[in-house]
């Protein structure tokens, strides 16, 4: 139970608040569009962030309830309220969170006044969790066996992970024609703290035998692989587990951590100029975790029958409980593992129309021409360990004045069928400011939303994108 609290509260420490960024993806006025598309098509001579408050953001969802289910002060009994969240829940439904923090962020462009070359990198911390909700053990939990003859449950239910990281980055993007944009994007992961049970099967079985005697069975294959918190479990640690993690946590960001590579991938297309396609593969990566490693494991079989406790000959109830531990142990082992980043897809097509151009020379654009307007539609797929995570976007992007723009989102997932966001993006003199959000209609009750996101940020920029 303390190295669970640990556990835990590792986790709540770093977790300062769905990682589809659905407003800011191909809304090239923002520098930050490139983290989601090294094939952006940007028009920036340069841009830098200001340390710290460049790229701050967050994203957390669960699909089949929300926090109103479980807190209104409604008179129901919390007890109730959760049987009632189980019952209307899948293990195929899922709590997410997602946040980012940018630490340094740069970006130029390389070669003559002419070059179509750009060079982007920096630096954000990253912290990720999904869990699925384990449908099988809450009813077991719950309610117990009894009721339930007959029935296998699915251990396999159990499926979570959590990771904090730091991420260093490196981008190239170069338009290669009128009509082709291609960008690519190196990442070394450092990963601080890492918490995954992500391949767990076995079930618990009990059938009716004959008189009144019940045949049961637990087949048990469940770890959970941790790393960057191996002095935490120790049972000896006696240290002040706030002071340690400040200390430790910039220590493994800077390269400390469990290193990982990775890669990032994308383009824009041009068929007609106003018509637009992009294409982008996030996270193409993995993080190898063989430092400060434990790992625990819960494997093995037992069958046994009885009419309630006399799991063996003895029939006393600590000789079953010996017997249990003995047949499905509870292991502590120290081997290294390996972790895959989740993977996420993006696209879109937009039109753009409302064309104005330009009679003299426009240093906010560096275009001879620029569309006022533009409407489109984005795809969006992540990597679970399931089932992929989806979303369709449709959008609507405009110029509001030359140096303020705004995009208009509706988006269809998992979380929600009634998902309207809203990104500005403005620049005044070479400082940029800009604020997404999406669910808007959920800031009425937020406690009803099944998903929130917002970002924010400022940026020093050099030029300007017209696209």
């Amino acid at each position: 139970m303390r190295k669970i609290t640990i556990l835990l509260c590792l986790t709540v420490s770093f977790y300062c608040f769905s990682q589809n960024k659905e407003v800011l993806y191909n809304f090239t006025p923002q520098p930050q569009s490139l983290l989601i598309n090294p094939g952006a098509d940007v028009k920036y001579k340069w841009f830098v962030g200001v340390p710290l408050l460049s790229g701050i953001s967050a994203n957390m969802g669960s699909t089949g309830f929300d926090a109103y289910s479980l807190f209104a002060n409604d008179g129901v009994d919390f007890s109730d309220k959760v049987r009632s969240v189980i019952a209307s829940t899948s293990r195929n439904d899922y709590v997410t969170a997602n946040q980012q923090l940018e630490i340094f962020t740069a970006g130029f462009r390389v070669g003559a006044e002419e070059s179509k070359s750009y060079v982007s990198f920096g630096m954000y911390q990253e912290f990720d969790s999904f869990i699925y909700i384990p449908k099988d053990l809450a009813i077991l939990s719950l309610y117990g066996n009894k009721d339930y003859i007959g029935k296998s449950f699915d251990l396999g239910d159990l499926s979570a992970k959590a990771e904090v990281l730091s991420v260093f980055h490196v981008g190239f993007n170069k338009q290669l024609n009128e009509k082709l944009i291609l960008g690519i994007r190196g990442k070394i992961y450092s990963s601080i703290f890492n918490a995954t049970s992500t391949h767990n099967s076995g079930y618990f079985y009990t059938a009716q035998g004959s008189n009144l005697i019940y045949n049961q069975v637990i087949k048990s294959n469940l770890q959970l692989n941790t790393s960057g918190a191996a002095k935490y479990l120790d049972e000896n640690y006696e240290g002040d587990l706030a002071t340690d993690l400040k200390e430790d946590i910039p220590k493994k960001a800077f390269m400390g951590g469990n290193l990982g590579l990775g890669v990032d991938l994308g383009l824009t297309y041009y068929p007609e100029k106003n018509i637009q396609i992009t294409a982008s593969l996030v996270d193409i990566g993995f993080v190898n975790h063989t430092k400060d490693v434990v790992d625990y494991t819960f494997k093995g079989d037992y069958a046994f029958k009885g009419v309630l406790t006399n799991f063996n000959q003895d029939g006393t109830v600590d000789n079953a409980y010996q017997d249990f531990k003995d047949a499905i142990p509870f292991d502590t082992i120290y081997s290294k593992f390996k972790t895959q980043r989740p993977l996420k897809f993006y696209s879109s097509f937009q039109y753009s129309f409302e064309e104005e151009r330009q009679t003299e020379c426009n240093c906010e654009t560096d275009e001879d021409s620029w569309y006022r307007s533009a409407v489109g539609a984005q795809f969006f797929a992540m990597s679970t360990p399931r089932t992929p995570m989806l979303a369709l976007t449709a959008y609507y992007r405009r110029r509001l004045l030359q140096g303020l723009q705004m995009k208009a989102t509706y988006t269809i997932d998992s979380y929600s069928y009634t998902n309207i966001g809203l990104g500005l993006t403005t620049k005044i003199g070479v400082v940029n400011f800009y604020a997404m959000a999406d669910n808007l209609l959920a800031y009425r009750d937020v406690s009803k939303a099944n998903a929130l996101t917002f970002q924010i940020g400022f940026n020093i920029i050099s030029g300007g994108s017209s696209k």
